[in-house]
């Protein structure tokens, strides 16, 4: 079985994601519930008012917290479990500390550290600005193309 190759030459900035959904550390979880809800997004990061990258929330690690919050799992709980999203903040449930990448680092890095981690997904900075994303599909996308 042969492997698929990636060009050692390729960088992380030509491949990642420069369009993006994010959320600052003060919001509240409703509002991550509804950019999940309506976005085809599985990552969001936490960034504050000048971009600098503070966490992230993956969509699988919201879901376990949902799980938890929500107590009432019918109709005529709803309100309740409305203010219990309510009451947390997104700095709350981010993940701080997660690996990251470099524009110019080499598309290889983020393969093996995907290779070698849980990860799904790699936030992009430049400084400590969030300039991009980088997920297993833009490694596929850039391999089948």
């Amino acid at each position: 079985m042969s492997g698929i190759f990636v060009d050692p030459s390729t960088l992380v900035r030509e491949i990642m994601t420069k369009d993006l959904i994010t959320v600052h550390d003060d919001q509240l979880v409703t509002d991550v519930a509804h950019i999940f809800d309506i976005e085809e997004i599985h990552h969001l990061p936490v960034v504050d008012t000048e971009m600098n990258l503070l966490g992230i929330i993956s969509k699988s690690d919201f879901f376990k917290i949902s799980h938890g919050i929500n107590l009432f799992r019918n109709r005529a709980h709803q309100n309740q479990n409305q203010a219990l999203y309510r009451s947390l903040l997104t700095s709350e449930i981010m993940t701080r500390k997660i690996a990251f990448l470099h524009p110019d680092d080499p598309v290889s890095l983020a393969v093996g550290i995907f290779r070698e981690n849980l990860f799904h997904a790699l936030p992009v900075v430049e400084g400590q600005k969030l300039i991009g994303i980088v997920t297993p599909l833009d490694i596929m996308n850039m391999c089948f193309s």
